[in-house]
């Protein structure tokens, strides 16, 4: 049997402590990360961005906090966005040091680069268990050269470029380390007729790569049954195991920290889970125990997106908005909720 994979992606938390936030679990200060592993997670997830503004996310920081998580004896998901900032379904824009470079001299320098970090990790004794090739790559990565969206979505070209490219990256990995997983992530994890439009063309042009990565979010990607469906079809079809690579849900749409939170409307919300405490407890609950009834035991665990994003200054030096602090695992002032606690039981008894 595969080994299950239950944890949290945490690429702010570097942030939030360098600002003073602090955690709680039943009212005693405690280190976050052991807080995430005595209630069931034990696996982390962390973003790598080329040349971030501010500097966290980059390599530097990365080794720093893969040590951390190795320490801990966590299971460690590197996911490379190639990009100076967010790279998904509506940025994919491609380094700074790498524009005005030609598809052949791109291909290289994506390859230099994954080599070039992992190297390095791996040099401090903290491969990664796993490596992501893009981040919810649906339409593509280092646009345009790699862009399968709008005009350029139907185009054999672009197609060609994309794998082409994803193909330089998993070489990288495996160069350093033949035994790293790779992940292929997309985001429509409720979407199945997109899920398979694209792992399609990856079966057409010969990607090979061992996890399929779903983001499921149901304020965008629809309910829990459609991503039951879904993850059963793609099982059916190609035989990969499946992580749910980012989830959350809010425990609240009332005192809100700021204007412009991602979620703040009833409308948002999925049927049956209100956003309380409680709702979130419950939701967290019933998806692992739809996680646990894929086919074949195929969904072999999932990620909670940035559980620790608490929000402890106004401003961030990097400029992000913390527009997400409702949907944590912690209260605003980073005291533990009960969706940690339903986590624990859940996982539990999903092992055995």
């Amino acid at each position: 049997m595969t080994k299950l994979i239950t944890g949290a992606d945490i690429s702010f938390l570097d942030e939030v402590l360098q600002a003073g936030g602090k955690f709680y679990d039943e009212g005693v200060q405690a280190d976050c990360l052991s807080i995430l592993t005595d209630h069931g997670m034990k696996a982390v997830r962390l973003r790598i961005w080329n040349d971030p503004a501010g500097g966290f996310c980059d390599l530097e920081r990365t080794l720093h906090m893969a040590r951390q998580v190795k320490e801990k004896g966590m299971h460690l998901l590197l996911c490379f966005h190639y990009s100076d900032l967010w790279a998904d379904p509506k940025h994919q824009t491609k380094p700074k040091a790498w524009e005005g470079l030609d598809f052949t001299s791109l291909k290289q320098a994506l390859y230099d680069y994954t080599e070039q970090v992992l190297g390095a990790l791996k040099a401090q004794g903290t491969t990664p268990d796993m490596v992501q090739i893009g981040n919810e790559i649906t339409r593509g990565i280092v646009w345009d050269e790699g862009c399968v969206s709008g005009n350029l979505s139907e185009s054999d070209k672009q197609w060609q470029q994309l794998t082409e490219l994803v193909k330089k990256g998993i070489a990288a990995v495996k160069k350093v380390d033949p035994s790293i997983n790779i992940m292929i992530h997309i985001d429509q994890g409720g979407d199945n007729a997109t899920s398979r439009k694209f792992l399609d063309q990856f079966e057409r042009y010969g990607v090979q790569f061992d996890t399929i990565g779903l983001s499921f979010y149901p304020w965008w990607h629809g309910t829990l049954k459609a991503l039951e469906n879904n993850m059963a079809d793609l099982i059916s079809r190609y035989g990969r195991d499946i992580i749910i690579v980012e989830l959350a849900y809010p425990w609240t749409i009332t005192n809100l920290t700021s204007p412009g939170m991602i979620v703040d409307k009833e409308d948002q919300l999925h049927e049956g889970y209100p956003a309380t405490i409680e709702g979130q407890a419950a939701y967290m609950r019933d998806l692992i125990a739809l996680m646990k009834s894929a086919p074949e035991g195929k969904c072999i665990g999932f990620y909670y997106w940035e559980p620790a994003w608490i929000p402890c200054q106004e401003e961030w030096s990097v400029g992000h908005h913390n527009n997400w602090s409702n949907l944590t695992l912690f209260d605003y002032d980073g005291n533990k909720l009960k969706a940690m606690d339903a986590i624990r039981d859940a996982v539990s008894i999903w092992k055995e």
